[in-house]
Protein backbone atom coordinates (compact mmCIF):
# COMPACT_ATOMS: atom_id res chain seq x y z
CA UNK A 1 0.00 0.00 0.00
CA UNK A 2 1.34 3.48 -1.38
CA UNK A 3 1.50 5.32 2.62
CA UNK A 4 3.43 7.98 1.28
CA UNK A 5 1.36 9.16 -1.75
CA UNK A 6 0.07 12.71 -1.44
CA UNK A 7 -2.70 13.89 -2.79
CA UNK A 8 -3.22 17.37 -2.21
CA UNK A 9 -6.89 18.89 -2.15
CA UNK A 10 -7.10 21.00 -5.23
CA UNK A 11 -5.71 17.59 -6.83
CA UNK A 12 -8.31 15.56 -5.02
CA UNK A 13 -11.40 18.17 -6.30
CA UNK A 14 -10.36 18.20 -9.67
CA UNK A 15 -10.14 13.87 -10.00
CA UNK A 16 -13.01 13.18 -7.57
CA UNK A 17 -12.82 11.67 -3.66
CA UNK A 18 -13.09 7.48 -5.25
CA UNK A 19 -9.88 7.92 -7.65
CA UNK A 20 -8.39 9.38 -5.04
CA UNK A 21 -8.62 7.25 -2.27
CA UNK A 22 -8.31 4.35 -5.21
CA UNK A 23 -5.08 5.95 -5.57
CA UNK A 24 -4.49 6.02 -1.67
CA UNK A 25 -4.94 2.57 -1.56
CA UNK A 26 -2.70 1.55 -4.26
CA UNK A 27 -5.41 0.83 -6.30
CA UNK A 28 -4.56 3.06 -9.20
CA UNK A 29 -1.41 4.15 -7.75
CA UNK A 30 1.92 3.12 -9.87
CA UNK A 31 4.57 0.49 -8.40
CA UNK A 32 7.37 2.75 -9.52
CA UNK A 33 7.18 5.34 -11.44
CA UNK A 34 9.74 8.27 -13.09
CA UNK A 35 9.51 11.39 -11.62
CA UNK A 36 7.99 14.38 -13.78
CA UNK A 37 10.36 16.72 -12.63
CA UNK A 38 14.00 15.25 -12.06
CA UNK A 39 13.65 11.74 -14.28
CA UNK A 40 14.61 9.43 -11.52
CA UNK A 41 12.88 6.10 -10.39
CA UNK A 42 10.36 6.50 -7.64
CA UNK A 43 8.32 4.05 -5.50
CA UNK A 44 5.34 5.44 -3.68
CA UNK A 45 5.28 2.46 -1.12
CA UNK A 46 9.19 3.98 0.31
CA UNK A 47 9.66 7.45 -1.66
CA UNK A 48 7.56 10.44 -0.24
CA UNK A 49 5.47 10.93 -3.79
CA UNK A 50 3.06 13.91 -4.93
CA UNK A 51 0.35 13.54 -7.25
CA UNK A 52 0.88 16.03 -9.75
CA UNK A 53 -2.29 16.72 -12.59
CA UNK A 54 -1.41 18.66 -15.89
CA UNK A 55 -4.67 20.32 -17.01
CA UNK A 56 -4.88 20.92 -20.21
CA UNK A 57 -7.82 22.61 -22.69
CA UNK A 58 -9.35 19.24 -23.05
CA UNK A 59 -6.75 17.03 -21.44
CA UNK A 60 -5.96 16.30 -17.77
CA UNK A 61 -2.96 13.49 -17.42
CA UNK A 62 -2.27 12.63 -13.92
CA UNK A 63 1.58 12.15 -12.87
CA UNK A 64 4.18 11.25 -10.37
CA UNK A 65 7.12 13.46 -8.55
CA UNK A 66 9.32 12.91 -5.43
CA UNK A 67 7.36 15.29 -3.32
CA UNK A 68 11.44 16.45 -2.31
CA UNK A 69 11.20 17.55 -6.25
CA UNK A 70 7.45 19.29 -6.78
CA UNK A 71 4.74 19.26 -4.51
CA UNK A 72 1.14 17.67 -5.20
CA UNK A 73 -0.78 20.39 -7.00
CA UNK A 74 -2.75 21.54 -10.16
CA UNK A 75 -0.89 22.76 -13.07
CA UNK A 76 -2.61 24.27 -15.86
CA UNK A 77 -0.92 24.10 -19.37
CA UNK A 78 -1.81 24.72 -22.78
CA UNK A 79 -3.01 21.71 -24.85
CA UNK A 80 -0.30 21.66 -27.54
CA UNK A 81 2.22 21.68 -24.05
CA UNK A 82 0.55 19.23 -22.43
CA UNK A 83 0.67 16.81 -25.23
CA UNK A 84 4.26 17.18 -25.84
CA UNK A 85 4.27 16.58 -21.75
CA UNK A 86 2.54 13.59 -22.52
CA UNK A 87 4.72 12.17 -25.28
CA UNK A 88 7.45 12.99 -22.71
CA UNK A 89 6.36 10.93 -20.03
CA UNK A 90 4.87 8.06 -21.71
CA UNK A 91 8.47 7.94 -24.29
CA UNK A 92 6.14 7.84 -27.32
CA UNK A 93 8.99 10.41 -29.00
CA UNK A 94 12.09 11.27 -28.01
CA UNK A 95 12.99 14.39 -26.54
CA UNK A 96 15.07 17.21 -28.07
CA UNK A 97 18.74 17.31 -28.43
CA UNK A 98 19.66 19.73 -25.65
CA UNK A 99 20.77 23.07 -27.19
CA UNK A 100 24.22 25.05 -27.10
CA UNK A 101 24.32 27.69 -24.16
CA UNK A 102 22.86 30.06 -26.42
CA UNK A 103 20.49 28.28 -27.95
CA UNK A 104 16.71 30.13 -27.86
CA UNK A 105 13.31 28.89 -27.88
CA UNK A 106 10.70 31.31 -28.59
CA UNK A 107 7.74 32.61 -27.72
CA UNK A 108 5.43 35.41 -28.87
CA UNK A 109 4.74 37.25 -26.07
CA UNK A 110 1.03 39.16 -25.59
CA UNK A 111 0.06 41.05 -29.07
CA UNK A 112 2.51 39.71 -31.32
CA UNK A 113 4.99 42.23 -30.34
CA UNK A 114 8.19 40.63 -29.67
CA UNK A 115 9.99 37.23 -29.52
CA UNK A 116 11.16 35.84 -26.24
CA UNK A 117 14.42 33.72 -26.33
CA UNK A 118 15.70 31.91 -23.34
CA UNK A 119 18.28 30.25 -22.76
CA UNK A 120 19.54 27.76 -19.66
CA UNK A 121 23.14 27.87 -17.71
CA UNK A 122 24.83 27.46 -14.50
CA UNK A 123 25.38 30.74 -12.60
CA UNK A 124 28.67 30.41 -10.46
CA UNK A 125 27.69 32.21 -7.34
CA UNK A 126 29.37 32.15 -3.71
CA UNK A 127 31.36 29.11 -5.13
CA UNK A 128 28.61 26.66 -5.74
CA UNK A 129 26.39 26.42 -9.41
CA UNK A 130 23.34 27.68 -9.68
CA UNK A 131 20.62 26.90 -12.67
CA UNK A 132 19.62 29.87 -14.55
CA UNK A 133 17.70 31.15 -17.46
CA UNK A 134 18.66 34.18 -19.38
CA UNK A 135 15.34 35.53 -21.35
CA UNK A 136 15.97 38.24 -23.80
CA UNK A 137 13.48 39.44 -26.77
CA UNK A 138 14.08 39.40 -30.45
CA UNK A 139 13.14 43.14 -30.64
CA UNK A 140 11.80 45.95 -28.37
CA UNK A 141 8.65 45.22 -25.92
CA UNK A 142 5.97 47.83 -25.87
CA UNK A 143 3.94 48.59 -22.88
CA UNK A 144 0.49 46.93 -23.43
CA UNK A 145 -1.90 49.79 -25.42
CA UNK A 146 1.20 51.37 -26.74
CA UNK A 147 2.71 51.26 -29.76
CA UNK A 148 6.41 52.04 -28.70
CA UNK A 149 9.18 53.14 -30.24
CA UNK A 150 10.54 52.75 -26.37
CA UNK A 151 11.36 49.41 -24.89
CA UNK A 152 9.26 48.81 -21.85
CA UNK A 153 10.96 44.99 -21.00
CA UNK A 154 12.74 46.31 -18.16
CA UNK A 155 10.31 48.72 -16.43
CA UNK A 156 7.46 46.01 -16.64
CA UNK A 157 9.67 43.51 -15.33
CA UNK A 158 10.23 45.43 -12.39
CA UNK A 159 6.72 46.29 -12.07
CA UNK A 160 6.38 42.86 -11.69
CA UNK A 161 8.99 42.26 -9.08
CA UNK A 162 12.61 41.98 -10.81
CA UNK A 163 15.14 44.03 -9.03
CA UNK A 164 17.81 45.82 -10.90
CA UNK A 165 21.03 43.72 -10.97
CA UNK A 166 23.92 45.50 -10.26
CA UNK A 167 26.67 43.08 -8.86
CA UNK A 168 26.13 39.07 -10.72
CA UNK A 169 27.73 37.71 -7.62
CA UNK A 170 25.09 38.30 -4.66
CA UNK A 171 21.68 36.05 -5.39
CA UNK A 172 18.37 37.82 -7.27
CA UNK A 173 15.96 37.86 -4.43
CA UNK A 174 13.17 35.31 -4.15
CA UNK A 175 9.57 36.81 -6.51
CA UNK A 176 6.31 35.36 -4.98
CA UNK A 177 3.81 33.38 -6.65
CA UNK A 178 5.76 33.02 -10.02
CA UNK A 179 7.43 29.25 -10.48
CA UNK A 180 9.44 27.77 -13.55
CA UNK A 181 7.89 24.55 -14.40
CA UNK A 182 10.15 21.27 -15.41
CA UNK A 183 7.80 18.23 -15.88
CA UNK A 184 9.45 15.29 -17.19
CA UNK A 185 12.85 16.43 -17.11
CA UNK A 186 12.06 19.57 -19.09
CA UNK A 187 11.33 23.00 -19.21
CA UNK A 188 8.35 23.84 -20.28
CA UNK A 189 7.23 27.63 -18.96
CA UNK A 190 7.81 30.34 -16.29
CA UNK A 191 4.47 31.01 -14.81
CA UNK A 192 3.65 34.38 -13.29
CA UNK A 193 0.15 34.82 -11.03
CA UNK A 194 -3.21 34.98 -12.68
CA UNK A 195 -4.57 38.13 -12.66
CA UNK A 196 -8.07 36.90 -11.03
CA UNK A 197 -6.18 34.72 -8.68
CA UNK A 198 -7.07 31.80 -10.48
CA UNK A 199 -3.92 30.55 -9.81
CA UNK A 200 -0.65 30.78 -12.43
CA UNK A 201 -0.27 31.22 -16.16
CA UNK A 202 2.45 31.34 -18.62
CA UNK A 203 4.67 33.84 -18.70
CA UNK A 204 6.61 32.12 -21.43
CA UNK A 205 5.75 29.16 -22.25
CA UNK A 206 8.43 26.19 -24.64
CA UNK A 207 6.41 25.60 -28.64
CA UNK A 208 8.51 22.57 -27.90
CA UNK A 209 9.47 21.39 -24.34
CA UNK A 210 13.27 22.55 -23.96
CA UNK A 211 15.99 19.76 -22.44
CA UNK A 212 18.20 20.99 -19.91
CA UNK A 213 21.81 19.65 -19.07
CA UNK A 214 21.92 16.73 -16.91
CA UNK A 215 24.38 19.03 -14.63
CA UNK A 216 21.23 21.99 -14.54
CA UNK A 217 18.86 19.41 -13.30
CA UNK A 218 20.84 17.94 -10.82
CA UNK A 219 21.72 21.78 -9.61
CA UNK A 220 17.86 23.07 -9.56
CA UNK A 221 17.20 19.48 -7.69
CA UNK A 222 19.03 20.23 -5.29
CA UNK A 223 18.29 23.86 -4.76
CA UNK A 224 14.87 23.11 -6.03
CA UNK A 225 15.24 27.42 -6.86
CA UNK A 226 16.07 28.40 -10.32
CA UNK A 227 17.53 31.74 -11.18
CA UNK A 228 15.66 34.22 -13.96
CA UNK A 229 17.90 36.80 -15.73
CA UNK A 230 16.10 39.29 -18.14
CA UNK A 231 17.62 41.91 -20.22
CA UNK A 232 16.71 44.24 -23.01
CA UNK A 233 16.91 43.12 -26.96
CA UNK A 234 20.88 43.17 -28.26
CA UNK A 235 22.18 43.21 -24.51
CA UNK A 236 23.04 39.64 -24.45
CA UNK A 237 22.93 37.62 -27.66
CA UNK A 238 23.85 34.01 -28.11
CA UNK A 239 26.61 32.99 -25.98
CA UNK A 240 28.17 29.46 -27.23
CA UNK A 241 29.92 28.72 -24.12
CA UNK A 242 28.45 29.29 -19.83
CA UNK A 243 31.30 31.52 -19.28
CA UNK A 244 30.91 33.92 -22.09
CA UNK A 245 27.20 34.36 -21.14
CA UNK A 246 28.34 35.11 -17.53
CA UNK A 247 30.32 37.49 -18.91
CA UNK A 248 27.43 39.26 -21.29
CA UNK A 249 25.48 39.07 -17.61
CA UNK A 250 28.16 41.05 -16.20
CA UNK A 251 28.48 43.73 -19.02
CA UNK A 252 24.44 44.37 -18.73
CA UNK A 253 24.49 44.20 -15.57
CA UNK A 254 26.88 47.04 -15.18
CA UNK A 255 25.62 48.69 -18.34
CA UNK A 256 22.23 49.12 -16.37
CA UNK A 257 20.27 46.69 -18.25
CA UNK A 258 20.09 43.10 -16.12
CA UNK A 259 17.16 42.59 -13.80
CA UNK A 260 16.69 39.12 -11.90
CA UNK A 261 14.90 37.01 -9.43
CA UNK A 262 14.51 33.87 -8.21
CA UNK A 263 11.79 31.15 -8.71
CA UNK A 264 11.11 27.76 -7.18
CA UNK A 265 10.13 24.99 -9.28
CA UNK A 266 6.06 25.02 -10.21
CA UNK A 267 3.59 25.27 -6.92
CA UNK A 268 6.23 25.52 -4.45
CA UNK A 269 5.88 28.99 -2.49
CA UNK A 270 7.19 31.99 -3.71
CA UNK A 271 8.34 33.68 -0.49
Amino acid sequence: MPRMLDVSDEVRAEIGDEEAERLLTGDDAPRSYDCTSCRTPGDPETDPTSTVLFVGDETAVLAFAHAGCIPSQVVSVSEEQLQGAVRSITGDSPAPEAPAAGGAVPQSVPGGQAVLGITSGLVLIGGELHPALVVEPTAPIARPGTTGPGDDFLPLLIEQGFIPVTDTAELPTPLAGWSVLLAAGQLHAVLQPGADGSGPVAWWQAHQALSVTEGWRAAVNKSQRVLVYAAPVGSIGQQPREDLLRDALDKAAAAGKLVAASMPLAGTPGA
